[in-house]
């Protein structure tokens, strides 16, 4: 049996229109439900302002501006087993800005980001175009258990390009 996640949410800005703390635990399950050998399930959801959304993407990752979602994978010492999975830090004016430009209902583009940064923190990645396309379809099936549109159709332009997040 997977164990619930157990999600840290972190408010760092003043804006009040983000998930719930019941929608950050569902679509992390709905990640983590797909990888029953994971035992790591705790996880630290940051919002932050564009400030620190680019300290961060400027700091971890040598690019000077705010990005929509980062992912911070913990790296435990070698032989204690943790639950910690990682962080995942979302710009919230990026990521309303972003579900602006593309049409898409706020809640539905941070189930996207996030389940997106999920996948990252479990060692999926998108460099090469076979991972981009398994983890792509991975994300397509997981948001659509939500009854979430495939982000990556042409009505969702959302593409992996700079303002998706790279695993740190």
């Amino acid at each position: 049996m997977i164990p619930a996640p157990i999600v840290d949410r972190q408010i760092a800005l003043a804006d009040r229109e983000l998930p719930a703390q019941a929608a950050l635990e569902g679509w992390i399950a709905a990640v983590l439900v797909r990888f029953p050998g994971e035992t790591r399930h705790e996880v630290t959801v940051r919002f932050v302002d564009a400030d620190e959304g680019q300290a961060l993407n400027r700091d971890y990752r040598g690019r000077d501006k705010p990005t929509n979602v980062l992912s911070f994978p913990f790296d435990g010492p070698p032989g204690i087993p943790l639950p910690l999975l990682g962080d995942l830090v979302l710009c919230h004016p990026v990521v309303v800005r972003e579900a602006a430009e593309q049409s898409k209902h706020l809640e539905h583009h941070y189930a996207h980001l996030v389940v997106h940064g999920m996948l990252h923190l479990l060692g999926h990645d998108h460099l090469e175009v076979e991972e981009a396309e398994a983890m792509e379809q991975l994300e397509r099936d997981i948001l659509a258990d939500f009854g979430i549109a495939d982000p990556y159709t042409a009505d969702h332009p959302e593409q992996q390009d700079d303002s998706m997040d790279e695993r740190l």
